[in-house]
């Protein structure tokens, strides 16, 4: 059997088991694609139209490094951000000793002491989310760990549009219809409803749409060709376009200095234990999403995986995509 057979069981054992209903994948190197493929259908109702390797998909946190990050490295690279801007000089409510040193490093690296979510129900707005982001409680001592927050990259999210260069969805209504569905949270105003090409995180609903954490859709080739540029930019490659340049990439994805991080500036690194699987090598970093999505970059091995899917839609644990995602890329690494 071969490697891209396996990784096809392994997705269509997942479909059989309702971990999700739809899947798509694009695995390449840095000379192009070596394999496309999409399995299912969007949902798991029997009369569900099939997933096409051109689905979009509700990215979800690959929003972080495929938008946000991607969009920090741009205005890093032509001087208009440095990395050691503190927090405090976009926000005037981020204030009090705890937090006045962090900078953007900081919530790039998930280091600025920030929780994951807010604790109460989100704000109506940029206002309501800024004030609520900037006054919380932090829950840890700034650089002392690595706390995974989406409160972080939307304030990074306000940062890009405060430095023109907002972070746009601009699907055509034609191809949102076509996006492989979600259900809300339980959590959300919206839950029970089957959301159609919008955006399954309620914070980034709320944020009319797109936010520095959320809100990006593309189908697996879109991000494949995205993954395929950061590769050839991290394995040396001086003949892209800005801000993909070997030392830029370089920079976003070495590991971070907080003690017990796996984290870059907004990419995840491997660890064995992490969604990655065993065998990449020690170069390799990714970045999942919360809907059942996920790409990972091996430059040592010249390969990148995306895989696609819709988890959200009646479909499995986060423990049970974990393992999906485990077993699909250690059979094609």
């Amino acid at each position: 059997m071969s490697a891209f057979d396996a990784a096809s069981r392994v997705l269509h054992e997942a479909i059989i088991a309702r971990v999700f209903p739809a899947a798509a994948a694009d695995v390449g190197s840095s000379d192009g694609v070596l394999w496309q493929t999409a399995l299912g259908t969007l949902t798991f109702d029997d009369t569900a139209q099939p997933t096409e390797t051109t689905t979009p998909f509700d990215l979800a946190s690959l929003t972080k490094v495929l938008g946000t990050t991607t969009g920090i490295m741009r205005l890093v690279g032509a001087g208009a951000l440095d990395l050691r801007e503190p927090v405090s000089s976009f926000f005037d409510e981020w204030r009090g000793l705890d937090r006045e040193p962090a900078t953007v490093r900081d919530l790039l690296e998930h280091a600025s002491g920030l929780s994951a979510r807010l604790v109460d129900p989100p704000g109506a707005g940029r206002r309501e989310f800024e004030h609520d982001i900037c006054a919380m409680r932090l829950e840890c001592a700034l650089r002392t760990r690595s706390i995974y927050s989406d409160l972080g990259f939307i304030l990074l999210g306000f940062i890009l549009s405060d430095r023109g260069d907002p972070l746009i969805c601009d699907m055509a209504p034609a191809e949102r219809r076509r996006a492989a569905p979600t259900r809300p949270m339980d959590e959300d105003l919206r839950r029970g409803a089957l959301l159609v090409g919008e955006v399954h995180d309620n914070y980034a609903a709320a944020l009319g749409g797109v936010a520095g954490h959320a809100g990006m859709f593309a189908s697996a080739p879109e991000v494949g060709r995205i993954a395929r540029t950061i590769l050839r930019a991290a394995r040396g490659d001086t003949r892209l376009p800005p801000p993909f340049s070997p030392e830029l990439v370089r920079q976003f994805t070495t590991k971070s200095t907080v003690p017990g991080s796996s984290r870059a500036l907004g990419w995840d690194t491997m660890l064995p234990t992490s969604s990655c699987g065993t065998r990449m090598s020690a170069s390799a970093f990714g970045h999942v999403g919360f809907t059942g999505t996920s790409l990972w970059i091996d430059p040592a091995r010249d390969r990148y995986f995306v895989l696609l899917t819709n988890r959200v839609c009646d479909g499995g644990t986060i423990d049970q995509m974990r393992d999906v995602r485990r077993a699909f890329h250690d059979a094609l690494a």
